[in-house]
């Protein structure tokens, strides 16, 4: 046998077995493949750069509200007045602030809520907390945690960029009232109740302060 015919079968083995190594390994897959990658196109292309920059809905908004809704229109105009502005964010901070907030008014704690309501809820909340206290009672409650959170409405002043927005929660928790002995009145202890609340949420945007309080309440 020559040297040529040699080669050549040892060139049609190592393919054979080539073959057989990929088929083995394609036949394994399984699930999910990554569909094949769409080539970028080049920066330098000012007509997809607009595209962009400029076309179709804003996700951090229309995630939230419809998409060319007032709402939606009020969140864009606060975005302008303020680009570092964020729905989702924003909405973070509501979850923390509903928590921190209901369980200030369940402990009776008028000096925490200060500095987050505005000045008629404030006096609305403390004139509860001062009732419970006239006639003895206390609350023991404990925040177990957020089980719906929805942004239903946001409006804004161009003139004096006010923005108000008004977000929907259910949360859970455990309540039970006391009296002065300690003594269970209401509630029970081991039950989960879940309350719903409809609050707004103010704020001049633009502005240093970058705090919203809450101006209204609705159950």
């Amino acid at each position: 046998m020559n040297s040529s015919l040699l080669s050549l079968l040892v060139l049609a083995g190592i393919a054979i077995f080539l073959i057989l190594r990929l088929r083995s390994v394609l036949g394994t897959r399984e699930g999910f493949e990554k569909p094949a990658v769409r080539p970028v196109p080049s920066r330098s292309d000012p007509r997809r750069d607009f595209e962009v920059i400029e076309g179709g809905p804003d996700d951090d908004i229309t995630d939230h509200v419809a998409n060319d809704s007032e709402a939606a229109k009020s969140l864009a105009a606060m975005k302008m007045a303020e680009p570092g502005f964020n729905v989702r964010e924003f909405l973070q901070g509501a979850r923390g602030a509903y928590e921190m907030i209901l369980m200030a008014f369940e402990r009776g704690d008028v000096e925490e809520l200060r500095n987050f309501l505005a000045d008629d809820v404030l006096e609305s909340f403390e004139s509860v907390i001062r009732e419970r206290e006239a006639q003895g009672l206390r609350i023991d409650a404990e925040f177990v945690g957020i089980r719906e959170l929805a942004l239903q409405n946001a409006t804004f002043d161009r003139g004096s960029n006010e923005a108000e927005v008004r977000v929907r929660f259910v949360g859970e928790l455990t309540s039970v009232v006391r009296n002065a002995d300690g003594e269970i009145v209401e509630g029970d202890p081991g039950e989960i109740k879940r309350q719903r609340d409809v609050w707004t949420f103010a704020r001049t945007m633009g502005t240093d302060d970058p705090n919203w309080l809450l101006v209204a309440t609705d159950g």
